[in-house]
């Protein structure tokens, strides 16, 4: 019994992403969800700085250009068409929003959920040097 409910879990969190959702994602706008990474973090003790640290290294985007990509309400399709992802953003792994984020076939699914889990370690507490794989 045991063992089922664990690959049952485990399917879970491997299931890849309906185009239906792939869609919604890429037409969400940035703007809608930056002020809920801001809240997300500041509750769990964070700073906003830390924040743009982390959105810096995984698209280049510093917080003037983050600012800018607000104002234009850009949506996550075009903000990572036109971030530079960082080269090591392939070492961001593990389950968020239920999904496996290295198993994720649509790229941008796959970098939303990237800076998502960014956002999410960053909440619980991690230290720079893992969030930013340099450690």
């Amino acid at each position: 019994m045991l063992n089922n409910d664990y690959n049952q879990r485990k399917t879970q969190f491997t299931m890849n992403t309906t185009p239906e959702h792939n869609e919604k994602i890429a037409k969400l706008t940035f703007a809608s969800v930056y002020p809920h990474y801001v809240t997300k973090v500041e509750s769990k003790g964070r700073t906003k700085a830390e924040l743009l640290q982390v959105i810096e290294w995984l698209t280049g985007f510093d917080e003037k250009k983050v600012q800018e990509l607000i104002v234009e309400k850009v949506t996550f399709k075009t903000f990572f068409e036109r971030a530079t992802l960082n080269p090591n953003a392939h070492l961001i792994t593990g389950v968020i929003c239920g999904y496996r984020v290295e198993e994720l076939q649509n790229p941008i699914t796959k970098q939303t959920r990237y800076l998502d889990k960014l956002i999410d370690e960053l909440a619980k507490g991690k230290t720079m040097d893992k969030i930013l794989r340099t450690a």
